[in-house]
């Protein structure tokens, strides 16, 4: 890692090192960089926030590599820190970061969690928002610039980028609500609402809390309550949901599908 930390936090750096590593032994030269993303690049990193990561590779990640960096991954989450299983990235060839491309789109990647396992996910267009906040916010671990590794992304882009969302996973919710059940989820889905409005509307990017702040007070109080409510709800994420705050959660699902529907993409 670089001589200075890579954030503030001790317990953070540390499972980055050992990630680091572990990356570093398995890739060896074949390692172009590794990067921070997420809410530690944009600044609203917390105590119920995930480490998401993003690692450049000069080759795709052959099945070999990609098996050894599974097993990585196993040893990882067996660590005795709070931080072991909050690990979230991508690990994607120079050539598939640089810019979306549909016919290259399955790469490794982890979520958080207890019991998750690296595996290949397709990186659909919202990725282009991972691209967007790498490419002028992201933290450098080792590697170049990540701004050398991608092309600039437009504004019409990122707007394009949160219809697919809305599209599948928001109107699958919306018609599935059995599957907002606990409340951490409930508030991730308002927040991830909040922050695909806040595109639509601006054609940037922003945190989940720039977003709720925004959303507050540039649509209207009919959702603050539940905005606020939400941003509590990430603390007490295990918990079962409220049935009144599914039922607005569909609301305000409804809400941003009818936004979409309006939205200029140039």
């Amino acid at each position: 890692m670089k001589s200075n930390p890579a954030t503030p936090y001790p317990e953070v750096n540390a499972i980055l090192q050992e990630l680091l590593e572990g990356i570093q032994g398995i890739l060896g030269e074949h390692l172009l960089g590794m990067y921070l993303e997420g809410s530690l690049a944009n600044g609203d990193f917390d105590q119920d926030s995930d480490i998401d990561f993003v690692v450049v590779t000069d080759v795709e990640v052959t099945e070999d590599l990609f098996s050894s960096l599974q097993s990585m991954h196993d040893q990882i989450a067996t660590l005795d820190s709070p931080w072991a299983i909050q690990l979230e990235g991508s690990y994607l060839s120079r050539q598939a970061l640089r810019r979306y491309d549909p016919a290259n789109d399955i790469h490794p990647n982890i979520e958080r969690g207890l019991g998750e396992r690296l595996k290949l996910v397709r990186h659909q267009e919202v990725w282009n928002v991972h691209r967007h906040i790498l490419r002028q916010r992201g933290i450098t671990i080792v590697g170049p610039d990540p701004a050398a590794l991608i092309d600039p992304i437009t504004p019409t882009a990122l707007k394009q980028a949160m219809l697919p969302a809305l599209s599948g996973w928001a109107t699958y919710l919306l018609h599935h609500p059995n599957e907002i059940g606990q409340r951490g989820y409930q508030s991730y889905i308002v927040l991830t609402l909040c922050r695909i409005l806040y595109t639509l509307q601006t054609g940037e990017v922003a945190s989940k809390l720039k977003s709720a702040h925004w959303a507050k007070e540039a649509i209207g109080d009919t959702w603050k309550p539940l905005i606020e409510d939400a941003w509590e709800g990430r603390h007490a994420s295990q918990m079962p949901a409220d049935p009144a705050a599914i039922r607005q959660t569909q609301d305000f699902i409804e809400y941003t599908l009818e936004v979409s529907r309006h939205v200029k993409l140039t």
